[in-house]
């Protein structure tokens, strides 16, 4: 039997979001393999180490410890932690036999190596996020440039990116295999960070279907305080720049010259502050809804048009999932992943990200003119969702992705 530990970093704000949904949803597609699976909570809010089974899963949660004087011991705060948590596994891994260590995040590269070292076993990484893209927006062109630049002639800023991509390098040639969530990605990890492809392996993010399977629309609409026969364009996610939202409240603005009666709905938490100051006099046709509950999301979907996903870098998201299977075309970017997740004229339309030395950027005029578009053609766009949820069930299902990941555990031995 394969046993696989599964780690999650409760101190990480990504663990409330993608990663999070991505650990919860790896558990349910795999729940009824003859896996024997343990998510390890890092840094948890507990007070002791605990341990629990829900679902036929077990949970492990392994908090950081406080320690009173850091003078006493060689040792640093990750130091000291890393090594109480080999100690802790060594005492509650019963069965040393055919182990996987799955990571999510790159911070944990000094615990990989502790790992392999005490246990037989194998580690995975998968990529979720590349910590360069968030300081960069995604701009490629512009980390090469970086990298191809002695150190010494790059001020502090660039020193940085350098230094995170390297540490991403180095853990990729420790661990056993990189798990990408997309092809665009893997492309990058084999011809930028100069990974084997044989290293590489790539599985997409998979959603249980939860659709609402009976919507009363005009309920539903009446519900949320919304006119019966308004278009309705949806944005989900987190209220920062690197999700283009300003990019979509300036596109608004244009769109709402020609359809008056338009409501622009922004599900999310973040900076409403600046968002909302972007909307200008348009604030009546552009509403924020704050963090919601899944089914009030689910809801919004099920009386929206289509989507609109302008970010500047994403893996396999899955707001753009939860789109698809809600049955939404959805008009995204061609950043990274996101750009296969939608195909252009089929399940939604492309807009693109266009890359200059410093910066990256899409065009506003452009972005309107895809929302105007959908907007005039009902029938196109109806047919576009029909896609988007038939793309969903043959791609992006649990059930596809827990067949493919459990290919991707046995085949662990293989090489």
């Amino acid at each position: 039997m394969i046993n696989l530990y599964v780690i999650d970093n409760k101190n990480w704000r990504a663990s409330a979001f993608g990663i999070g949904t991505y650990i919860t949803e790896l558990s349910l597609a795999l729940n009824q393999s003859n896996l024997n699976i343990t998510i390890i909570y890092l840094n948890s809010n507990s007070t002791s180490v605990l341990q629990s089974i829900e679902n036929g899963v077990n949970h492990w949660h392994i908090p950081r410890p406080k320690l009173e004087n850091n003078k006493d011991t060689k040792l640093n705060d990750d130091d000291y932690y890393y090594k109480s948590v080999v100690y802790i596994l060594r005492q509650n891994i019963i069965d040393k036999e055919n182990i996987i260590f799955h990571f999510n995040y790159y911070e944990f590269s000094q615990l990989v190596r502790m790992l392999k070292n005490v246990f037989d076993c194998k580690v995975v990484l998968a990529v979720h996020y590349q910590s360069w893209s968030f300081k960069l927006s995604g701009n490629l062109t512009r980390l090469q440039k970086i990298i191809s630049k002695p150190v010494s002639n790059l001020d502090s800023f660039y020193t940085k990116r350098v230094a995170l991509f390297n540490n991403e390098k180095e853990l990729y040639n420790t661990i056993d295999k990189v798990l990408c969530l997309s092809k665009y990605t893997a492309k990058i990890i084999q011809s930028i960070y100069k990974v084997k492809k044989r290293k590489i392996s790539t599985i997409y993010n998979g959603l249980e279907d939860k659709t609402l399977k009976i919507v009363d629309k005009e309920l539903v609409r009446k519900k949320y305080y919304l006119p019966l026969k308004s278009p309705i364009i949806f944005f989900a996610g987190r209220l920062v720049p690197d999700k283009g939202l300003s990019y979509l409240i300036q596109a608004s603005k244009k769109v709402l010259e020609q359809f008056p009666n338009a409501h622009v709905i922004i599900a999310g938490s973040g900076d409403y502050d600046t968002f909302i100051k972007d909307c200008g006099n348009r604030w009546m046709n552009i509403h924020f809804t704050g963090l919601l509950e899944k089914s009030e999301l689910y809801e919004l979907y099920s009386i929206a048009d289509f989507g609109v996903m302008p970010s500047l870098h994403e893996q396999c998201s899955y707001v753009a999932i939860e789109m698809m299977m809600h049955g939404l075309p959805i008009i995204g970017s061609t950043t990274t992943g996101l750009k296969e997740l939608i195909v252009n004229g089929k399940t939604g339309l492309h807009v693109p990200v266009v890359e200059f030395e410093d910066n990256v950027e899409i065009e506003i005029s452009l972005l309107a003119e895809k929302i105007i578009y959908l907007l005039k053609n009902e029938v196109e766009r109806k047919n576009m969702g029909i896609n988007a949820r038939k793309r969903y069930r043959r791609l992006y299902s649990s059930s596809i992705m827990g067949e493919k990941m459990i290919e991707f555990y046995q085949s662990l031995w293989e090489d």
